[in-house]
């Protein structure tokens, strides 16, 4: 293999190289961090999809979106039974949502709903009216509309079919009305938690010192590594603009730690600029099975009893190709590593195990994470 066509043909195909620049660029702070108290909640019901072309739950007798619309129409004082109704424009499926931080009722957020049963599709549907509960059982919004489905599907009368996207998921945009607001601790006390999306030491003293330097000494104090107390003025117009400051700090974050991330299902790997090598020796080579079979038919003597039969031959071969030992200096340049690595021919799936070897031998300082 030419080296440079196998140097190209690598980086192209697998490396993917994040690189960070000496001096860390700066971050806002609503990047870095969460506020304690302010956080979205999720949201679950249980309802039915109708006015759908044949495509709904092919129910049975006792099925579970049989006794659904059995339910739902004996509050109208309608009663079926549950081996009634014919139901395959109906589908039974689960409404999910997320009520973000400080809303109110009156308002309105999107919902997404899910097949739960054996529906084809869900395009066309409409949504009847839903509850939506949160962990503790309380029913905060209330969810009805018609669907968006992205996807779309086709069948043929010979059985053949064609799906593009997901046809069993749609949205319904603003279909849920929020019925009850969330308490939150945010307006409560004298101090403010930020939280740490990456929790770091050195990350929690940046912040800490960016903060006492636009506002004032002793305003922030660092818990821990992923916590940062603030004091905060109690009346809440001068909080939320106390907050909106906040935000706006610039706050130049820690290098990241030296990590080599392997993804084992796409053979992608991903190095950062801090990982660190030492001089090593690298062998590169493998190993060829090639397994043969062909099928011949034994025939008896004519002048005796006996049937013919199949037989099957195989040819099986083992050759090791021509290895090459290269040598890895020691570098601190990531550049240097990944030329040095495809100075041995590695093909993507060997590079994994040659970053794994090297982090064996202490030659490789960096922690290896598979994903």
């Amino acid at each position: 293999m030419n080296r440079k066509t196998g140097r190209e043909s690598l980086l192209i195909t697998l490396f993917i190289v994040l690189f960070w620049t000496g001096s860390a660029q700066a971050e806002r702070l609503l990047d870095m961090v969460d506020v304690q108290g302010v956080r979205t909640n999720q949201l679950l019901g249980y309802g039915l999809v109708v006015g759908l072309d044949g495509t709904g739950d092919k129910t049975k007798k006792g099925h579970f979106t049989s006794q659904s619309l059995v339910n739902m129409l004996r509050e109208f004082g309608i009663t079926l039974n549950a081996s009634d109704p014919a139901l395959k424009n109906v589908a039974a499926v689960s409404v999910s949502a997320e009520l973000p931080p400080f809303v109110r009722p009156g308002q309105q957020i999107d919902v997404i709903v899910s097949s739960i049963g054996d529906a084809s599709s869900l395009k066309g549907g409409t949504l009847l009216m839903t509850p939506l509960k949160g962990i503790d059982g309380e029913i905060y919004a209330i969810a009805q509309g018609n669907m968006v489905v992205g996807g779309a599907s086709a069948a043929g009368a010979g059985g053949s079919k064609v799906t593009v996207n997901t046809v069993t998921v749609g949205r319904v945009p603003n279909g849920a009305t929020v019925e009850r607001s969330v308490p939150s601790s945010f307006n409560r006390g004298d101090e403010i938690v930020l939280t740490l999306k990456k929790p770091s030491f050195t990350n929690a003293r940046s912040i800490v010192r960016r903060v006492n330097e636009h506002l004032g000494p002793e305003v922030a104090k660092a818990w821990d590594g992923a916590s940062v107390i603030v004091k905060a003025p109690r009346d809440q117009g001068q909080r939320v603009t106390f907050m909106s400051v906040l935000e706006g700090l610039e706050v130049t974050p820690a290098q990241p730690p030296a990590r080599v991330i392997f993804n084992s299902r796409t053979g992608t790997v991903v190095m950062g600029q801090n990982v660190r090598v030492l001089p090593a020796a690298v062998s590169h080579g493998s190993l060829v099975v090639t397994i043969q079979e062909t099928n011949s038919v034994s025939q008896p003597n004519p002048l005796a009893s006996g049937t013919s039969v199949g037989v099957t031959n195989s040819n099986v071969a083992i050759e090791e190709q021509t290895g090459s030992l290269f040598y890895v200096p020691e570098s601190v340049s990531l550049q240097d590593i990944v030329t040095a690595i495809n100075g041995v021919g590695a093909s993507p799936s060997d590079l994994m195990s040659i970053l794994q070897a090297l982090k064996e031998a202490g030659a490789l300082r960096a922690e290896l994470v598979v994903i």
